[in-house]
């Protein structure tokens, strides 16, 4: 067989995560980068540079941080014991949540430059024609924004399921419920599996090609 059970397991599982991760950042990520889009806040640079964040930090310097605030001891593990949801490390939405926060950045930043390239005339015309805010958000600044969206949800998508350090931290090891392709390439380089790790890799390599390739096929379109 090409890839191994365990292989195709991995696979599934990354996809997965990097699918949810994608949804829950055009939800949450959405409104913060029409939020620095558009604010002339002095908090501006502040909260854009925590957002920033994921970018220059060591992935196992995030992944610590969230261990602790995940652990039975921390903020967010007191409060999950505490609804009867026990601790978030180790499981698969413990990745989900350490996934969200290593790749807001790349969900963000598109979306804040395809937001900032509005301008204020189409909104300005928006709000000549009694549109509400809300309404001019969704009708104007949205179908102007597609490509932004676009680049945001491939840039994610892919950006997740190229994490290693976090997972690893958060997730450690676990068959089934946390072991993402990238461990297993690991786990397959580290038992000498050289052959298997080298199929495995070869398939993230062309997911990773493809990605890349849709991606600026696609960015030509988006300026016409």
């Amino acid at each position: 067989m090409f890839l191994t059970d365990a292989d195709l397991q991995s696979i599934w599982l990354t996809a997965r995560l990097a699918g949810i991760t994608t949804l829950i950042l055009f939800v949450v990520g959405t409104p913060v980068a029409w939020w620095l889009a558009r604010t002339r806040s002095p908090w501006k640079g502040p909260i854009g540079a925590v957002v920033a964040l994921p970018l220059v930090l060591p992935p196992s310097v995030l992944g610590f941080y969230l261990l602790l605030a995940m652990g039975p001891n921390g903020p967010v593990g007191q409060m999950t014991q505490a609804l009867g949801l026990g601790t978030l490390p180790f499981t698969f939405w413990g990745l989900v949540v350490a996934s969200v926060f290593y790749s807001f950045p790349f969900m963000v930043q598109p979306l804040q430059n395809a937001f900032e390239a509005i301008g204020e005339r189409p909104l300005e015309v928006a709000a000549t024609l009694r549109a509400s805010p809300l309404d001019a958000f969704f009708s104007v600044a949205l179908p102007l924004a597609k490509p932004g969206f676009v680049t945001a949800g491939i840039l994610t998508f892919a950006h997740t399921v190229g994490e290693f350090g976090v997972v690893l931290m958060i997730g450690g090891n676990i068959p089934g419920v946390t072991r993402v392709a990238s461990v297993q390439i690991y786990d397959h380089v580290e038992a000498l599996e050289y052959m298997d790790a080298h199929r495995l890799a070869g398939v993230m390599l062309v997911f990773s090609f493809l990605v890349l390739l849709a991606l600026y096929a696609w960015r030509p379109n988006g300026r016409k």
